[in-house]
């Protein structure tokens, strides 16, 4: 399988195990990128686009990383913190009166809102219905008392995030991003596709394997009633959809390439798109534990980001990556229409940090 794209000077190792990862995928093909001591070294894209593999993956074609979207629908929140319209502390119901979890913004950033699961099973139509699923998860009970526990609301964290900034700005989260964020900052990564962009879309393949994940040992029961209520999240004929592509579904929803993903967080350390104060804010850990939802190690979350002692960004179901490295100076993507581990992405990271003299990940 061909691998395209470019790697600097001293980084052909890199690009040797990404074509290893390429040629190892059974359906659609994967993309990454690394931004590094003020210079992009990795740009790299192989495989195929649609999942009869008759389309190759080219440089601009985009893929939905599933959570790794949700840094950037929290990035429009802390856009909004910046600029004195929105504050961490404020109470979410200041600004979404109908909501009756109580709640700070901060909390909802973090991950601290019981508002992970829906009570009751829920029509596969409201996974698409943003005012009918805003207004559900408005009177929903949450499972545990905001700020006492951790728990990645895997479906919903979107519409939290994505339903404060339309109160406060009065756009919809990927209008918003498309006018502040992406589109000024020259990043091709969008919430809700026009139909311009239907056509560069990377088709998901292998999702079964996104059901043995959701059924795995580490992950807690929970899991299973945040990600599949709703229904849709994993199925193939619903991700693949148009409807779907043009929706609004700012936890998982997001469509763009390695380069913007990486893009996001090399401007994020070099200070860009955020004020470096809130920056270094949303990358220290605000509350730490047994993620209620995932399951397995304790995890930190800072505002919008997972972090750790390298640095902070978000992993997605399916084995795509978005990160930045504080340690080691650099901004990393990897981003796949094949479902699968993260293996794949740390094969591929460990090379790079092992020209650069890094432990492995």
């Amino acid at each position: 399988m061909t691998v395209h794209g470019r790697v600097s000077a001293g980084f052909e190792t890199v690009q040797d195990a990404f074509a290893e990862v390429v040629r190892a995928q059974q359906g659609t093909g994967a993309a990454t990128a690394i931004w590094h001591d003020g210079r992009w070294v990795v740009d790299l894209w192989g495989g195929h686009a649609d999942a009869h593999r008759t389309r190759p993956w080219d440089r601009d074609s985009i893929v939905m990383p599933y959570s790794v979207t949700k840094p950037v629908t929290a990035l429009a929140a802390l856009t909004l913190v910046d600029r004195g319209r929105l504050d961490l502390d404020a109470s979410m119901q200041r600004y979404w009166p109908e909501l009756r979890t109580e709640a700070t913004v901060r909390q909802v950033l973090s991950h601290q809102v019981g508002l992970v699961a829906l009570a009751e099973p829920a029509p596969a139509s409201l996974l698409l219905d943003w005012a009918g699923l805003c207004g559900r998860l408005a009177v929903e009970e949450a499972l545990w008392p905001s700020g006492m526990a951790i728990g990645e609301s895997a479906l919903f964290y979107g519409h939290l995030v994505g339903e404060l900034v339309r109160r406060v700005d009065g756009r919809v989260v990927g209008s918003y991003l498309r006018e502040e964020v992406c589109g000024p900052a020259h990043l091709d990564f969008a919430i809700g596709l026009t139909s311009g962009e239907l056509g560069r879309v990377v088709d998901l393949t292998g999702l079964d394997v996104l059901a043995e994940q959701v059924a795995q040992p580490t992950a807690s029961d929970l899991l299973g009633k945040a990600l599949l209520n709703p229904p849709g999240a994993i199925d193939a004929d619903v991700v693949n959809s148009e409807a779907f592509r043009r929706a609004q579904v700012p936890a998982i929803n997001g469509h763009g390439t390695a380069r913007a993903v990486a893009g996001m967080y090399a401007k994020l350390l070099q200070g860009q798109l955020i004020s470096p104060a809130l920056r270094d804010e949303a990358a220290r850990s605000q509350a730490s534990g047994v993620d209620r939802v995932m399951g397995g190690e304790p995890r930190s979350w800072g505002l919008g980001f997972a972090v750790d002692g390298d640095g902070f960004g978000m992993g997605g179901i399916g084995g795509s990556v978005g990160w930045a490295s504080t340690e080691g100076g650099y901004a990393y993507a990897f981003v796949s229409g094949s479902m699968g581990t993260h293996d794949r992405s740390d094969l591929v990271e460990n090379a790079f940090r092992a020209v650069i003299g890094l432990a492995p990940v």
